[in-house]
């Protein structure tokens, strides 16, 4: 069995110990001047430190060579310039070493790698980060929440050769911190695969991140965010990777009867017909997905016909039903508000596999549905834009609620309520798929009226 490669700088001329005794293993770059096999250059040499020595100045004067624009004057296939006794010089060029590529720009390493990656990954998991935000970050656009669009920061590496950009231009960019990273983690698996094939010159892999420490004596010093934000050094950031999960703003307990209400007697039949869905959410503080993918044989479930249980989870974008965001299966035990509501809405005749909440057509939800009911709908005719409010938009113009939240604060506000009514915390999180340190963390926090009992 061989050792492991040694820490050569070589990047195509390795030195490798094969049974106690030092070679020289070529890049597959060089694959074609051997018969199309990968070569192995014995160098007759033990493996000790000073014949490692020895092997490693070696390997880089053959990589100096091999990589000079005047290789063929240069290198010496008897291996006699660098040293090497006679037996050993075997190797026999079989054709001439080929010319490296025009380097590869970003955006044609990550097309192609994007191939590559694609059947490794849920569909879900591919469109959303790797094709979406990955590849959004790479062209350098962001997201306007206001204008619903992605916008050119002008900041994109894409068209740029990969010789000309850095870590620190990915993480320049106006996204979160751990996006930035999962980026870079992307693209440096990319210019991997990249060197692998030979399809690069380039040694050093320019997208991962130097390490930047002013002073490595003083670890009690604020740690700066990839997006210039500060936090002290006891402070463990969250690890949530979607945006919505990290917005942790909640309405407050009037104002969330105050949306239900607006919902079940609205003027419009698509507002109404959401509405159980609206305050299932609030009840139940379950993903927004969760609710979408809900069947009626996920509820009513266990010996007192008295849980929920949340497996799936659906997908607009994609249109898959797949597992929970955590992959995990929660059962939610339910409480007479929320039992109440789903006696209420339960038809007759409803199957097992028929799905809980619906639209008037009798087809499912999906976030793009329920964000135009929620907060807007959009309506061109010619060059005219229309934009007609949402409910919860409308609330907010009308003054009756104190400021505009997403869908998905459903969620928070749920959880928010819970943990401030003094449920135990084990359960909430449990039932919500979340953890006990979150909960502590982001909505026990917040509350200004909690104080020390006077005792």
């Amino acid at each position: 069995m061989y050792a492991k490669n040694s820490n050569s700088t070589a990047d195509t001329v390795k030195v490798q110990a094969d049974r106690d005794s030092l070679r020289l293993q070529f890049s597959t770059r060089y694959n074609p001047i051997f018969g199309g096999k990968r070569k192995y250059q014995p160098l007759g040499m033990k493996d000790t430190p000073e014949n490692r020595a020895k092997a490693e100045a070696i390997a880089f004067r053959i990589e100096n060579d091999l990589l000079h624009p005047d290789w063929a004057q240069l290198f010496d296939p008897t291996f006699a310039k660098y040293g090497l006794k006679a037996q050993y010089a075997a190797l026999q060029l079989a054709a001439p070493i080929p010319e490296a590529e025009a380097e590869f720009t970003v955006g044609a390493m990550w097309e192609d790698y994007l191939e590559w990656k694609r059947p490794q990954l849920q569909p879900t998991t591919f469109l959303k980060q790797h094709a979406g935000i990955f590849t959004n970050t790479i062209k350098g656009l962001v997201w306007d929440s206001i204008e619903r669009k992605l916008l050119d920061t002008g900041k994109g590496i894409a068209d740029k050769v990969i010789s000309d950009v850095n870590a620190d231009m990915v993480t320049s960019l106006n996204i979160t911190d751990n996006y930035s990273k999962r980026t870079l983690a992307a693209l440096s698996e990319a210019f991997t695969r990249l060197q692998s094939q030979g399809k690069t010159q380039l040694t050093k892999n320019p997208f991962i991140l130097e390490n930047k420490v002013e002073n490595q004596t003083d670890i009690y010093q604020p740690i700066i965010n990839g997006d210039g934000t500060e936090r002290e050094w006891w402070d463990i950031p969250d690890n949530e990777s979607d945006a919505e999960e990290r917005d942790r703003r909640a309405f407050t307990k009037e104002e969330r009867d105050t949306i239900i209400d607006a919902f079940y007697n609205h003027k419009n039949a698509s507002p109404r017909q959401m509405a159980p869905l609206v305050e299932f959410r609030f009840l139940t503080g379950c993903r927004s997905g969760e609710a979408f993918a809900l069947r009626w044989r996920d509820c009513f479930r266990g010996q007192e016909k008295n849980n929920i249980v949340f497996s799936r989870s659906y997908d607009g974008q994609s249109k898959v039903t797949k597992k929970t965001k955590t992959g995990d299966i929660r059962i939610f035990k339910m409480y007479p508000k929320l039992r109440e509501l789903l006696l209420k809405i339960k038809p007759e005749n409803a199957q097992p596999n028929d799905l809980v909440f619906t639209k008037l057509n009798g087809k499912g939800w999906d976030t793009g549905n329920a964000y135009t009911i929620w907060t807007e709908s959009v309506n061109t005719r010619g060059d005219i834009t229309y934009k007609y409010p949402g409910v919860v938009s409308q609330l907010v113009s009308d003054g009756l609620i104190s400021g505009y939240l997403p869908f998905y604060s459903c969620r928070h506000t749920f959880i928010s309520l819970q943990a401030h009514a003094g449920t135990d915390l084990f359960l909430l999180a449990t039932a919500c798929g979340n953890s006990v340190e979150v909960i502590q963390k982001h909505y026990l926090g917040v509350n200004p009226d909690v104080s020390f009992a006077g005792i």
